[in-house]
This record gives C-alpha cells, sequence and structure tokens, in this order.
C-alpha cells in the first residue's frame, strides 16, 4: 500500500515582494505515485509576473534600501543561514519533493536534500570573494576591472530535480548581490514554495526573491519581461532554442543546461561487476529523469554477453515501488503524460528492430493508479535508431556493442548532445585518451554521476551552454566593468 504522508500541504501562492499572493486561476499538482491532487497553486497572471519583476527591480536598484546596503560577507551569512534552514527541515522538503516527484524517498532525502545544502553553503563562502583587478598599463593612469551583478535574474527550473538544481541558480545569483524572479515547473512546485517561506524566516529582504508558479506561459513572459536581465534555465533543449529567440528581442544575458543523450561506454578490461552497478546508476537512478542519464550504453564486444546477462539481472531486481518506502530505488514516473511519453519510445524502439531484453511495461503499484514503469532495456540496437540519438528522459535503456576505441569515440560522439559521458576501463591512459576526445562537458572515469559544488557543470552541443555549479558559474551573474583613472 502506498504510504500516507504525514506532511500538511497548503494550497500554493505566489511570493512577490516578500508577500504571499493569492490568485483566481489555479491549478493541481498530482502525486504520480497515485494519481491523485495534492493541493492547488495559483497560475500567475501577466500582471502577477510584472509586479515580480518590478519588486525584484526596486530591491536591486534601491541604494537605500536592505540589499544594496547588506554587505558581501552580510549576503554569505544570509546564503549559509537559508542551507541552515534547509537543513532543520530537510525530512519535510525531502517528503515534498517525492509526494510532487514520485522519485524514491531515499534519493530526496539522503541525496537531493544534501546536496541543496552544499550548494547554498558553497556560495555562501563565495560572497566575499568576487572581485575584480587592477592592470598595469601606463604609468600616467590606473586601470581596475569590477565585477557587479547582473541585475534581476529569470529562474526557470525542471520538474526532475526541482529544489536542487534551483539552488544551483539561486546560491551564485545571491552571492553576487543578484535578485531573482524563479518559476518552479508546474508538475514540481511544493519544495519551490516552502523555500520561499524559509527564504522570509531568514531575512531575505522583500522584492529579493520572488516565485511565481504556473505554465510554460508564465516562463515565457518571464523570458520577454523588459524588467528582467538575465535568464537561467534548465530543460529540454527545444524550450532552451525558443528562450534563445525570445530573449535576443531584449538582449538578455542567458545561460541553458539542456538534455542529453550520454554514452556510457564499458570496456573489456575494466571491473565488469562494477561496471554494471554503474549502468545501473546511470540510467535508472531518478528514474532515467536525468538529464546526464547515461542512457547510451556502449559495451566491448567481447564481453557484451557476460555484461547484459548481469546487467538485466540485476535490472530485474529494482521493482517500481511506494516512493515513500525508504527501501524503493525506482519511484514514480512524474506525470502521466510523460510516462505515456516513455511507453512510445518503448514502441517505437521494438518497432525499429531492438530487442527488448528487460522491462517494458507499466506496472501497478499495490494495485494504484500511480505513474510507474519497469527498468527497461533495449539489446541489439545501432546507433541511428531513435531510442538511441532522442532524449526519453525515463528507465529505457539502449545498450550497442563496439570492437575499437576509434568506432566507440565516433559512435559516442555521432549525437546532438554533448553533456556528460563515462568511461570504464582499467588502462588509465586509455582513459584518459578517450576522455579528451569525448565531446561532453563532464566525464566520468570508472563511475557515473557523481557531482560536487565546487565542479562546473554543463554541456556542449545541443546540450546548452554556460555552466552552473563551481566559481565558474559566478561569471554568469556578473558583468564586469573596466574602470580608467587618469593620473597625467
Amino acid at each position: 500500500m502506498i504510504t500516507t504522508t504525514k506532511v500538511q500541504i497548503e494550497p500554493g501562492r505566489l511570493l512577490i515582494d516578500g508577500q504571499w499572493v493569492d490568485g483566481s486561476k489555479k491549478f493541481d499538482t498530482i502525486n504520480p505515485a497515485t494519481g491523485e491532487v495534492l493541493t492547488q497553486v495559483v497560475e500567475a497572471s501577466r500582471e502577477d509576473i510584472d509586479r515580480a519583476a518590478q519588486a525584484a527591480r526596486r530591491a536591486f536598484e534601491d541604494g537605500g534600501g536592505p540589499w544594496r546596503k547588506m554587505s558581501a560577507s552580510e549576503r554569505g551569512r544570509l546564503i549559509w543561514r537559508l542551507g541552515d534552514l534547509v537543513e532543520k527541515n530537510i525530512d519535510q522538503l525531502a517528503e515534498l519533493e517525492t509526494l510532487d516527484n514520485g522519485k524514491p524517498i531515499f534519493e530526496s532525502r539522503y541525496v537531493d536534500m544534501p546536496m541543496v545544502i552544499d550548494v547554498l553553503r558553497y556560495y555562501a563562502g563565495w560572497a566575499t570573494k568576487i572581485h575584480g583587478e587592477t592592470v598595469n598599463t601606463f604609468e600616467t593612469a590606473f586601470t581596475y576591472t569590477v565585477r557587479e551583478p547582473v541585475g534581476v535574474v529569470g529562474l526557470i527550473v525542471p520538474w526532475n530535480f526541482p529544489l536542487l538544481l534551483a539552488s544551483w541558480k539561486v546560491g551564485p545569483a545571491l552571492a553576487c548581490g543578484n535578485t531573482i524572479v524563479w518559476k518552479p515547473a508546474s508538475l514540481t512546485p511544493l519544495t519551490t514554495l516552502r523555500f520561499g517561506e524559509l527564504a522570509v524566516e531568514a531575512g531575505v529582504p522583500a522584492g529579493v526573491l520572488n516565485i511565481v508558479t504556473g505554465s510554460a506561459e508564465v516562463g515565457r513572459a518571464i523570458v520577454r519581461h523588459p524588467g528582467i536581465d538575465k535568464i537561467a534555465f534548465t530543460g529540454s533543449t527545444a524550450v532552451g532554442k525558443e528562450i534563445m529567440r525570445s530573449a535576443a528581442d531584449t538582449m538578455k544575458r542567458v545561460t541553458l543546461e539542456l538534455g542529453g543523450k550520454s554514452p556510457n561506454i564499458v570496456f573489456a578490461d575494466s571491473d565488469i561487476d562494477n561496471a554494471v552497478k554503474g549502468a545501473i546508476t546511470g540510467i535508472f537512478y531518478g528514474k532515467g529523469e536525468v538529464c546526464n542519464a547515461g542512457s547510451r550504453l556502449f559495451v566491448e564486444s567481447k564481453v557484451q554477453d557476460e555484461f547484459l546477462e548481469k546487467l538485466v539481472a540485476r535490472a530485474k531486481k529494482m521493482q517500481p515501488a511506494d516512493p515513500l518506502d525508504p527501501k524503493t530505488r525506482m519511484g514514480a514516473i512524474v506525470s502521466q503524460e510523460q510516462m505515456q511519453t516513455v511507453l512510445g519510445y518503448i514502441e517505437a524502439g521494438k518497432k525499429e528492430g531492438a530487442k527488448l531484453i528487460a522491462g517494458g511495461n507499466r506496472v501497478a503499484v499495490d494495485g494504484g493508479k500511480g505513474f510507474f514503469l519497469e527498468p527497461t532495456i533495449f539489446g541489439e540496437v545501432t546507433n541511428d535508431m531513435r531510442i538511441a540519438q532522442e532524449e526519453i528522459f525515463g528507465p529505457v535503456l539502449a545498450t550497442l556493442s563496439f570492437d575499437d576505441i576509434d568506432q566507440v569515440v565516433d559512435l559516442a560522439n555521432r549525437n546532438q548532445y554533448g553533456l556528460a559521458a563515462a568511461v570504464w576501463t582499467r588502462d588509465i591512459k586509455k582513459a584518459h585518451s578517450v576522455s579528451r576526445r569525448l565531446k561532453a562537458g563532464t566525464v566520468w572515469i570508472n563511475t557515473y554521476g557523481l557531482m560536487d559544488a565546487a565542479l562546473p557543470f554543463g554541456g556542449y552541443k545541443s546540450s546548452g551552454f554556460g555552466r552552473e555549479l563551481g566559481m565558474h558559474a559566478l561569471d554568469h551573474y556578473t558583468e564586469v566593468k573596466t574602470v580608467w583613472l587618469n593620473m597625467g
């Protein structure tokens, strides 16, 4: 039986200029494990978005206001306080994330929320270290640069890691002194709204952090708004392209972390059992609803049969179950629409001639109406099939074979995406050689999916541009100004 939550879920409102605002139009947010409505949330109107942008602008530009008067060290302490409040409320936030998204509580509680805390504390430390430099030019000139905040930043965050991916943007944006208009995904707004409450509790000044919920139209209005200076977006490549086109009209700064179809490459000389575990984690962690999922598995021909046998055996043990059960490792797909999309790709794989060797079906967990799918693996896949080229965003793995390094590098790179990749081998020279040839923003060697707040993350090609995390993210939330002083 699906666990009943003890968390009290209030109807969702907008956070504008430090106040919680109701609205006449609302939408449902659904529990993917049951198909039932969790609560209703306000759909922001254009007027709401305009008021949020104006509030963010006032907070940013008011020289006598609390945000502009706050020192860098005070900003750092404020961001650290946000991390402390997330830590204090970690169980509640994790449960809300699981209820809204369908991911296992193990992931929400012990992976996602701890990293939210780490990211906030990491950028709290950076607040006092954002500076320019002096440059020697002429004897009669004193020249230097300063780094200034971009201004009002629009955050558009996806549904797969709602609070975690938001923290990747909120942390550097606040550390640099920007103000924020934040749109969570309409499927998963609950942890964002709770974070908004924590921000008010932490003492974030009114107008510095505004939250507007709703459909894709809300996101489009943020991108087009002339009072917003920058867009930080994580989501699909198709939407990323739309954002680029719309942002061009107002010359907004844009960073895009988009889709992926990451190659996971296993050489015959690797630790096979360890690589099998890594392949499972690479595709089935987060139900495969992960932009850097290792959804293309390349196995060297001489060990392919052994590898796939072990892989399938392990996958069949990973059955979908109640997301709130701490033992569950495969939760519910985020929505019925997404489940149908994934099922459509499974049918496409069959029609194109791939061999279904594990899963492929919807599962009724405890006889309920939740959106559960089996971990699915295809064999005999060719690189031109849709399941090998397109981002599925679900628990579906396409496996391919290769015979040598040049062949697998060519196959791995023959795709529009370039977000991440992995290489499994005991030969360290081979590992580094292949890593350098792969067109990917992150390459893991003998592991998959490790992340750290200090290391930049982003993609090549159609996986976007710009970097999140690490010191590199700060570049996207600041402008560089050059100052010349004539001393002659």
